[in-house]
């Protein structure tokens, strides 16, 4: 085949991969507690929502439309299973309050959208990993609402192809890169940690 005409194939099997599992900017974004507020807080508990709602996909595709796409867990109640990771990920955040005002963080998921299998046997680097909540803190003795619901969206670059075979040989998994990565928003957040804020741009969900 003449050089020009396989680039160009490449070039439009590029297009078409791009056109199918889309692409953007992603972010981990958050309004920062303020530091006087944050240092008198001491956590009590952590409260997880995770909506029936939302819409679960099992589908066996590249990217599949849904609020939540899960799959190292066994198959069962994906909204559990979603719950327990995000309860894990902030406790470990937020683990660093030492203040004397005992307070509940409540988190509201409103999306958690990791890799398929087959977008992550995809020999193509690429893939998003989408998870985005609201969190308010209460007093946990009278239950006041000491910061109102804000926005936080915690999203980070998946893995696939060779890349993460060789992540998987050490032990990283989808639910350890998302749960180091939720805890170190919470603990950016909460002012207990660096600042985990930024954006990128890549092909995913």
């Amino acid at each position: 085949m003449p050089l020009t005409r396989r680039a160009a194939l490449l070039g439009l099997s590029a297009v078409l991969l791009a056109a199918c599992v889309g692409g953007g900017t992603f972010k981990t974004e958050y309004t920062p507690v303020p530091a006087e507020l944050a240092k008198s807080w001491r956590l009590a508990e952590v409260r997880v929502s995770v909506p029936k709602t939302l819409v679960v996909s099992e589908a066996k595709t590249l990217l599949p439309k849904a609020d939540i796409v899960w799959r190292e867990d066994p198959m069962g109640d994906r909204h559990a299973q979603v719950g327990k990771i995000i309860q894990a990920a902030v406790l470990r955040g937020a683990q660093g309050l030492r203040g004397t005002r005992p307070v509940i963080i409540d988190i509201t998921v409103t999306r958690f959208h990791a890799l398929t299998y087959e977008a992550e046997l995809s020999n193509n680097d690429w893939g998003v990993h989408n998870v985005d909540f609201t969190a308010q803190v209460l007093d946990a003795r009278t239950g006041a609402v000491l910061l109102p619901a804000t926005k936080i969206r915690a999203e980070t670059p998946a893995w696939s192809g060779e890349k993460m075979k060789e992540a998987r040989r050490k032990g990283i998994t989808q639910k350890s890169m998302i749960t180091n990565h939720v805890a170190a928003t919470i603990a950016g957040w909460l002012g207990l940690g660096p600042d985990n804020r930024g954006s990128f741009s890549r092909q995913g969900n």
